[in-house]
């Protein structure tokens, strides 16, 4: 059989369309990576103004004595984290800010399950508990705020016509420094509570039946089910939950300063509404950044400490 050699005419005429395809090829590459940046542009601009900006410019003036008057703006180093670390008023306003978050965040977990449970195991009226119970959550803090204003009202609120009707004294609620921070755990608590009562529906529902049928046949009863496969089951979304409430309750400020008509005391005043009165009342704009960034650290530091035991949990299971 004979074969024939390719001549040189072949051989060229193909390199060159090897190189026109790999050419068209990488010229569609280039096409679609292009393509890819213009939709990807919108949000790396806002990105970059709405977030990499901020953050990097209040890093830049925690290191300065910038005021809000225009005045200062020299390099200062580390001196206002040093005053920072060392500012007692600081700690303080963390502390009420620690003691807010334990306060809300176990009632908002515990709460929320109750109502979740209650609703999934056919509570009669399902679609008006869901509303009722997520409704409080689209409202707005200063609508939260005026009608808690009301409630706690000391001569005409329903918190103390309650009171009354178990023979109880009447309470100052937001006057009495003892109380108010009280007062606003509950505001708080009523107003979120519907988030996290969605979060453990959508859990429960995802929980098989096919697990309680045996645990029936196996007869075990109602608690038992609760206890032995409810609750395991709901170990990541309570994490989560948890986490969640964490970092939300950590921020507090709206509804305290509106509840308190904008006053701060040494039970109420939290961090964030420190770092507010430092730069837009104490025109300390240098130094309110600093303590943001301190307080950034410490939730960085919460965080990470968060996650270590929930990766020490999930490797002794």
């Amino acid at each position: 059989m004979t074969t024939t050699a390719p001549t040189t005419t072949t051989i060229v005429t193909g390199r060159a369309a090897n190189r026109t395809t790999r050419r068209h090829a990488g010229g569609s590459h280039r096409g679609e990576q292009l393509i890819g940046w213009v939709f990807l542009a919108p949000f790396l601009v806002a990105f970059a103004l709405f977030l990499a900006w901020p953050i990097l410019h209040g890093l830049y003036l925690s290191f300065t004595d910038q005021s809000l008057t225009g005045s200062g703006g020299g390099f200062v180093g580390l001196a206002n984290y040093v005053e920072a670390l060392s500012d007692p008023v600081m700690w303080g306003a963390f502390g009420n800010t620690a003691w807010f978050t334990l306060l809300s965040t176990i009632p908002l977990v515990i709460i929320a399950l109750i109502m979740a449970v209650l609703v999934d195991r056919g509570l009669p009226g399902q679609w008006l508990w869901r509303l009722s119970f997520f409704m409080p959550y689209l409202l707005a803090s200063t609508v939260i705020s005026q009608i808690w204003i009301w409630i706690f009202n000391p001569q005409i609120g329903a918190a103390n016509n309650v009171l009354k009707a178990f023979g109880l004294a009447p309470i100052a609620w937001l006057q009495d420094p003892k109380i108010n921070m009280l007062a606003i755990v509950i505001a708080t608590v009523w107003w979120t509570v519907g988030f996290n009562f969605l979060l453990y529906l959508a859990a429960l529902q995802n929980i098989p039946q096919q697990q309680y049928e045996a645990a029936s046949l196996d007869g075990a009863g109602g608690w038992r089910q609760f206890w032995s496969i409810t609750l395991p089951q709901l170990g990541p979304a309570t994490t989560l939950i948890g986490l969640l409430q964490i970092l939300a309750s950590l921020k507090l400020f709206d509804q305290a300063y509106q509840m308190l008509g904008g006053l701060s005391s040494d039970t109420t005043r939290s961090i964030v509404q420190y770092i507010y009165e430092t730069g837009f009342v104490g025109y300390r704009f240098g130094y309110s950044a600093a303590i943001s960034y301190v307080f950034f650290a410490i939730i960085i530091i919460l965080g990470v400490v968060q996650a270590l035991i929930t990766r020490r949990r999930k490797d002794a299971r």
